[in-house]
Protein backbone atom coordinates (compact mmCIF):
# COMPACT_ATOMS: atom_id res chain seq x y z
CA UNK A 1 0.00 0.00 0.00
CA UNK A 2 1.29 3.42 -0.93
CA UNK A 3 0.95 5.86 2.19
CA UNK A 4 -1.25 8.58 1.61
CA UNK A 5 -0.31 12.01 3.15
CA UNK A 6 -2.16 14.18 5.93
CA UNK A 7 -2.61 17.82 5.82
CA UNK A 8 -1.94 20.39 8.42
CA UNK A 9 -2.99 23.86 7.49
CA UNK A 10 -0.78 26.49 8.55
CA UNK A 11 -0.55 30.26 8.51
CA UNK A 12 3.10 31.66 8.88
CA UNK A 13 2.84 34.21 12.13
CA UNK A 14 5.20 37.19 12.68
CA UNK A 15 7.38 35.40 15.78
CA UNK A 16 8.22 32.36 12.86
CA UNK A 17 10.05 35.38 10.83
CA UNK A 18 13.89 36.90 11.36
CA UNK A 19 15.23 40.12 10.48
CA UNK A 20 15.19 39.26 7.14
CA UNK A 21 11.27 38.95 6.69
CA UNK A 22 11.70 35.26 5.84
CA UNK A 23 10.99 32.12 7.97
CA UNK A 24 13.82 31.10 10.59
CA UNK A 25 15.26 27.84 9.35
CA UNK A 26 14.33 26.38 12.90
CA UNK A 27 11.06 26.83 12.65
CA UNK A 28 10.71 24.33 9.96
CA UNK A 29 11.76 21.42 12.05
CA UNK A 30 9.03 22.89 14.68
CA UNK A 31 6.60 22.88 11.90
CA UNK A 32 7.31 19.48 11.49
CA UNK A 33 6.65 18.04 15.13
CA UNK A 34 3.34 20.21 14.57
CA UNK A 35 2.44 17.90 11.46
CA UNK A 36 3.63 14.55 12.85
CA UNK A 37 1.30 15.39 15.97
CA UNK A 38 -1.73 16.12 13.98
CA UNK A 39 -0.99 12.93 11.80
CA UNK A 40 -0.68 10.85 15.07
CA UNK A 41 -4.29 12.49 16.10
CA UNK A 42 -5.95 12.26 13.09
CA UNK A 43 -5.33 8.16 13.13
CA UNK A 44 -6.17 7.65 16.61
CA UNK A 45 -2.80 7.87 18.49
CA UNK A 46 -2.47 10.46 20.65
CA UNK A 47 1.29 11.94 22.36
CA UNK A 48 -1.03 11.57 25.48
CA UNK A 49 -2.55 7.90 24.64
CA UNK A 50 1.32 7.45 23.91
CA UNK A 51 2.66 8.52 27.13
CA UNK A 52 -0.19 7.41 29.45
CA UNK A 53 1.07 3.57 28.33
CA UNK A 54 4.59 4.61 29.56
CA UNK A 55 6.53 4.88 26.56
CA UNK A 56 6.85 7.54 23.92
CA UNK A 57 8.56 8.37 20.53
CA UNK A 58 11.94 10.87 21.05
CA UNK A 59 13.28 11.97 17.60
CA UNK A 60 16.51 10.00 16.84
CA UNK A 61 17.07 12.33 13.30
CA UNK A 62 16.32 14.74 11.84
CA UNK A 63 16.69 16.47 7.98
CA UNK A 64 15.44 19.21 6.36
CA UNK A 65 16.05 21.01 2.99
CA UNK A 66 14.98 24.21 2.49
CA UNK A 67 13.98 24.85 -1.28
CA UNK A 68 12.66 28.75 -0.79
CA UNK A 69 11.20 31.07 1.28
CA UNK A 70 8.08 31.31 3.16
CA UNK A 71 7.34 34.81 5.19
CA UNK A 72 4.76 36.24 7.45
CA UNK A 73 1.08 35.67 6.67
CA UNK A 74 2.17 32.66 3.78
CA UNK A 75 -1.00 29.86 3.98
CA UNK A 76 1.59 26.44 4.45
CA UNK A 77 0.10 23.20 3.98
CA UNK A 78 2.13 20.44 5.83
CA UNK A 79 1.90 17.47 4.46
CA UNK A 80 3.10 14.12 6.20
CA UNK A 81 3.30 10.05 5.74
CA UNK A 82 5.10 7.27 7.49
CA UNK A 83 8.10 6.34 4.90
CA UNK A 84 9.31 3.51 6.74
CA UNK A 85 8.58 1.49 10.16
CA UNK A 86 9.34 -1.72 12.28
CA UNK A 87 8.22 -2.33 15.87
CA UNK A 88 10.95 -0.85 17.51
CA UNK A 89 11.41 2.95 14.87
CA UNK A 90 9.14 4.68 13.04
CA UNK A 91 10.25 7.34 10.24
CA UNK A 92 8.17 9.99 8.77
CA UNK A 93 8.14 12.38 5.77
CA UNK A 94 7.56 16.00 5.64
CA UNK A 95 6.82 18.69 2.67
CA UNK A 96 6.14 21.71 3.33
CA UNK A 97 4.35 23.99 0.73
CA UNK A 98 3.08 27.38 -0.10
CA UNK A 99 -0.55 28.28 -1.45
CA UNK A 100 -2.36 30.97 -2.39
CA UNK A 101 -5.24 32.34 -0.23
CA UNK A 102 -7.43 31.09 -3.28
CA UNK A 103 -5.78 27.72 -3.06
CA UNK A 104 -5.90 27.75 0.78
CA UNK A 105 -9.90 27.32 0.82
CA UNK A 106 -9.67 24.62 -1.72
CA UNK A 107 -7.40 22.50 0.54
CA UNK A 108 -10.38 21.09 3.04
CA UNK A 109 -9.07 17.62 2.63
CA UNK A 110 -7.11 16.22 5.00
CA UNK A 111 -5.70 12.96 3.31
CA UNK A 112 -4.27 13.17 -0.75
CA UNK A 113 -2.39 11.09 -2.61
CA UNK A 114 0.18 13.89 -3.66
CA UNK A 115 1.37 17.11 -2.24
CA UNK A 116 0.55 20.35 -3.80
CA UNK A 117 1.59 24.01 -3.87
CA UNK A 118 5.26 25.24 -4.03
CA UNK A 119 7.66 23.28 -2.00
CA UNK A 120 9.58 25.49 -0.07
CA UNK A 121 10.94 22.60 2.17
CA UNK A 122 11.22 18.81 2.70
CA UNK A 123 12.75 16.39 5.34
CA UNK A 124 12.25 13.87 7.43
CA UNK A 125 12.46 12.54 11.23
CA UNK A 126 13.05 9.53 12.47
CA UNK A 127 11.89 8.42 15.86
CA UNK A 128 13.22 5.06 17.97
CA UNK A 129 9.78 3.59 20.71
CA UNK A 130 10.97 3.47 24.36
CA UNK A 131 10.06 3.19 27.55
CA UNK A 132 9.64 4.87 30.38
CA UNK A 133 13.55 4.34 31.23
CA UNK A 134 14.27 5.31 27.79
CA UNK A 135 15.01 1.69 26.96
CA UNK A 136 13.85 0.54 23.21
CA UNK A 137 10.77 -1.30 23.08
CA UNK A 138 8.79 -3.66 20.33
CA UNK A 139 5.62 -1.62 19.65
CA UNK A 140 3.99 -4.77 18.33
CA UNK A 141 4.05 -6.58 21.62
CA UNK A 142 3.70 -3.36 23.82
CA UNK A 143 1.20 -1.86 22.23
CA UNK A 144 -0.11 -4.09 19.44
CA UNK A 145 -3.17 -1.80 18.75
CA UNK A 146 -0.94 1.00 17.80
CA UNK A 147 1.65 -1.26 15.72
CA UNK A 148 -1.83 -2.36 13.68
CA UNK A 149 -2.59 1.68 13.23
CA UNK A 150 0.92 2.10 11.58
CA UNK A 151 0.70 -0.69 9.58
CA UNK A 152 -2.47 0.55 8.01
CA UNK A 153 -1.45 3.88 7.38
CA UNK A 154 2.46 3.70 6.93
CA UNK A 155 4.92 1.78 3.87
CA UNK A 156 7.32 0.34 4.01
CA UNK A 157 10.76 1.40 2.35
Amino acid sequence: MTAQWHKTNYRVPYKDTDRMGIVHHGNYINWFEIARTEFMRHYGIAYKEIESKGFSLPVANVDCRYKSSATFDDCIVLFTKIADYSPLKLKFVYEARKLSEEAESDHLDKIVSRPSGELIASGSTEHTWVNENFKPIRLNRSAPEIYEIIREYGEQA
